[in-house]
């Protein structure tokens, strides 16, 4: 599994500085997460993490948030585990579900957010990239939707992160 995760991330490097010498440096990776990081994460949310996430994060820890950062796929930056933690305790007191209409897939449970989600990248707008780990009987565990905050469409994107980062680098205009 770690060296599935390497190896995406070298593909996201060797995409990126193709377009952009400075795209690695513009990235500003962090180091691999801790096992005690991991740990904190897992009580917070009472979940278990999926095991991609979990190797993808042993590279690296997320990126640092800053202006002008590098999007790590399309228009998200990858948060380290520390502002997952901040951005599910966010969502979990702030969101208000009010004048959203659900559209969820049939392998998502019908919810607009639910604590079982993981938000581990964002586009800066209100828009999180998530990690399922509670999917209705269709789905699979840790599957990947996005948290739409002004729209209630709950769809599966892929089956789980590392497909998901892989769809990414298939596309053309990144």
């Amino acid at each position: 599994m770690i060296i599935e995760a390497k190896a995406l991330w070298q593909s996201l490097i060797d995409k990126g500085s193709a377009k952009d010498s400075q795209f690695e440096q513009g990235l500003m990776l962090q180091e691999g997460a801790a096992e005690d990081e991991f740990l904190e994460l897992e009580i917070t949310l009472n979940v278990k993490l999926p095991k991609e996430m979990k190797a993808f994060y042993q590279i690296h820890n997320g990126q640092k948030d800053d202006l002008g950062i590098n999007a790590f796929v399309r228009n998200l930056t990858l948060s380290p585990i520390s502002e997952i933690i901040e951005n599910w305790a966010f969502l979990q007191e702030e969101f208000d579900p009010d004048e959203l209409e659900l559209e969820a897939d049939q392998k998502v449970k019908p919810v607009l957010w639910s604590p079982s989600w993981i938000p581990i990248a964002h586009n800066g707008g209100g828009d999180y990239l998530c990690l399922d780990t509670d999917p209705e009987e269709d789905g699979r565990y840790g599957q990947v939707l996005y948290f739409w905050h002004d729209w209630g469409k709950r769809a599966v994107e892929a089956e789980h992160l590392f497909a998901f980062i892989r769809m990414c680098l298939e596309e053309e205009n990144d």
